[in-house]
């Protein structure tokens, strides 16, 4: 066994891929950096197969919102630095730094796949290219985000969360729209008139 001298980058990149995957990886990764702002509808598929909708609105770097339609009172907003999931209904929220969050990925303002990301999967048939990222993190474990594009027009339609226990989280997006111009309050975290229970 003679000791690779690359042994402190992630093995997966320079063993297993071939140009093909890397050449997928490129296309996805300049796809996404050309984003700069995406609005759609998304539906939401949670680990015990409830299924949620609404819709969604991306201004990168680092800003999201998802509206959830009703009955569900959720909202999920980024501003760049935190990400909150407040509740309208009980007018609480929790707060997460961005960078723990797998949204991270989609959010950044470039982005190159191979490089910035512990990549462990690409694959691509005829439907779909999909690229696995996983993200281990020494006080909770190791996550997973899969990301799905469509084979054909390259667009974004779908992401999965696995979380450390196994849980899978399913987002699909439709009625995708790059061109709309966003209103920055949208992404503005509004810390007066929700509970924000502290962590710790």
């Amino acid at each position: 066994m003679i000791p690779d001298p690359r042994r402190n980058v992630p093995s997966s990149i320079f063993q297993t891929f071939d140009a093909n995957q890397k050449a997928q990886a490129a296309k996805v990764s300049a796809y996404l950096s050309s984003l700069q702002t995406l609005v759609g509808n998304f539906v939401q598929v949670g680990p015990d197969g409830s299924k949620t909708q609404g819709d969604f609105y991306i201004q990168k770097p680092g800003k999201v919102r998802f509206e959830y339609d009703a009955p569900s009172p959720i909202d999920i907003v980024a501003d760049g630095s935190s990400l909150v999931v407040r509740d309208r209904k009980l007018a609480t929220q929790d707060v997460y730094p961005l960078s723990q969050t797998p949204l991270r990925f989609l959010l950044s303002d470039r982005i190159d796949l191979m490089r910035d990301t512990n990549v462990v999967g690409v694959s691509a048939d005829d439907v779909f290219v999909s690229v696995t990222i996983e993200e281990k993190q020494a006080l909770v474990g190791t996550s997973r985000l899969l990301l799905m594009f469509g084979a054909k027009d390259g667009q974004l339609k779908q992401w999965t969360v696995t979380d450390p226990q196994g849980y899978d989280t399913t987002i699909a997006v439709y009625n995708l729209d790059s061109s709309k111009k966003l209103d920055p309050n949208m992404f503005k975290i509004d810390f007066t008139n929700y509970n924000t229970p502290s962590r710790g």
